[in-house]
């Protein structure tokens, strides 16, 4: 074994990676991205929870490790030997989780409020770049922690008891605050060095100034109620179900629109009726009240007014999402949206389009698709 690392040492590998080892951490970090993002699936697939707990197990050992083996009696132990390479495993496992609940939360964010709280995902994912140079930072490395674990916990605990509501949310914060304080107050016991470097005072107010963070995103519907996901959504001419298949007749948009499928203007004829049609993503077996909001926006006001509230239940466990659809007739022209909302108000997605009325006479470009 001793051999084996001795040629190791010597070999062209060991060499290259000395010589490039500033790019290490960004090359660890975007290798668990794209790991995630050719691996990862549906929230509640036994690989995805098995992987996502991993990370977090594995990142919660790192940052144990790496805050202890600074000390005199793992001087001479395996782990102080190979410290180079736990700031690299940090960014790993940070980069991993990052870079799965943006994946994830990219499929429940539209162009809406919610789009606040991706973005602070998103930032996490690249700003992780220049942690190398920060690691040795506690105060950055446990307030990251405490990011990560509050939104893991926030997709794993409704999935594994297949309910999610306010309580749910709150369950998940109590949970990822008392591991991120059991594990400070245990290193800071164990650790003399730790104590003259680190204020817990200021170590504490980190993290709970994140946990009050999230909370308040929470609070004013910033936040995409995970596991919850918008598969699709469109604006269409005329719905019809059979044999448990719904056929849509919509517009469909430029080949190059790729986020939108739907025309934004839909070409309306007086008498007809407007369909909103969706299909929703839930883990199995978790059942769950949502909504069709109806808005329009009122340009005397300068406001969207509310002018439907239509509700459905949906059940969780198909891939392709819950489907369902709701329909307005007499409506006018201007820019309408329909959202779709939890019991608790907070944004599943938004269907966006906007009605201009046209002579009957006018042909158009319909499609018909089946979901």
């Amino acid at each position: 074994m001793k051999l084996s690392f001795l040629r190791y040492k010597d070999s062209k590998i060991s060499h290259f990676l000395k010589r490039n080892k500033k790019y290490g951490p960004v090359l660890f970090f975007m290798g668990g991205f794209l790991w995630d993002s050719l691996t990862l699936g549906r929230i509640d697939r036994v690989y995805d929870i098995t992987l996502l707990s991993s990370y977090m197990i594995l990142l919660t050992t790192c940052l144990y490790l790496f805050n202890r083996i600074g000390e005199e009696k793992w001087k001479d132990s395996f782990f102080r030997k190979h410290e180079v390479y736990f700031p690299f495993a940090i960014q790993f496992f940070l980069g991993g989780l990052s870079s799965a609940f943006v994946i994830y939360f990219s499929r429940s964010v539209s162009l809406s409020k919610t789009v606040a709280f991706f973005v602070i995902l998103v930032f996490l994912l690249f700003a992780n770049e220049v942690f190398k140079k920060r690691v040795s930072n506690r105060y950055l490395q446990f307030g990251a922690y405490s990011f990560v674990s509050f939104t893991f916990f926030a997709f794993i605990i409704p999935v594994l008891l297949k309910e999610m509501n306010t309580w749910i949310f709150t369950l998940s914060g109590i949970i990822s605050l008392s591991i991120t304080l059991s594990l400070i107050f245990y290193i800071y016991k164990a650790s003399s060095l730790i104590k003259a470097e680190t204020s817990k005072k200021k170590l504490l107010l980190v993290v709970f100034s994140v946990y009050g963070v999230i909370s308040l995103f929470y609070y004013f519907k910033l936040i995409p109620p995970v596991p919850l996901a918008l598969d699709k959504g469109l604006v269409a001419y005329d719905i019809h179900k059979a044999k448990g298949k719904y056929e849509v007749s919509y517009e469909a948009d430029d080949w190059y629109v790729f986020w939108r499928d739907h025309k934004i203007n839909f070409n309306y004829k007086t008498g007809e009726n407007v369909y909103v049609f969706t299909s929703i993503f839930a883990p199995t077996d978790l059942k769950k009240k949502v909504y069709h909001q109806w808005k329009w926006f009122n340009n005397m006001t300068n406001d969207w007014e509310t002018t439907d509230k239509i509700s459905f239940n949906i059940i969780g466990g198909r891939n392709d999402g819950f489907r369902g659809y709701s329909y307005k007739s007499n409506v006018v022209d201007g820019n309408w949206k329909v959202e779709v909302i939890t019991e608790e108000n907070l944004v599943v997605g938004v269907v966006d389009f906007k009605i201009l009325s046209i002579k009957k006479s006018k042909k158009r470009n319909i499609v018909k698709k089946t979901f």
